[in-house]
């Protein structure tokens, strides 16, 4: 009697390997740095404590050079506001799994933390009608 074989490849349809789960928490994390970029061009002294993290982990092995040299490049974009954010803001898959490992901790506070996540959730009037 013929059973049919249970694994992935067999299946009818095809699952996203990115469902509405992570597509909010990527959301979410482009929100906060957004907010952290803003804290940095306000605040300055906090660059040091990105270093010294990004140089952390690097001489632990928990990350790769090319989200080492990543992160630098956008630091020494510090200078031009514009593009400093845009270098921590892009919205790709390989920026988009970079942020989930950041080395911005410790940037914000928590209340900024929810305040940022809350601004968002909750737009504003003319965000809305600028977006459409």
């Amino acid at each position: 009697m013929w059973t049919p074989k249970s694994n992935k490849r067999n299946k009818p349809y095809r699952v996203k390997k990115t469902g509405i789960k992570d597509e909010n928490i990527d959301r979410q994390i482009l929100v906060l740095h957004k907010a952290i970029a803003a804290k940095l061009l306000t605040e300055p002294t906090l660059l040091e404590q990105v270093k010294a993290k990004l140089e952390e982990r690097r001489d632990n092995g928990q990350l790769s050079y090319g989200a080492y040299m990543h992160w630098v490049s956008v630091l020494e974009l510090y200078q031009q506001p514009e593009q400093f954010c845009a270098g921590i803001t892009e919205d790709s898959a390989y920026l988009r799994k970079l942020r989930r490992r950041t080395p911005f901790v410790g940037i914000l506070t928590e209340q900024e933390r929810q305040q940022a996540l809350q601004q968002d959730a909750m737009g504003d009037l003319h965000q809305v009608l600028v977006d459409f």
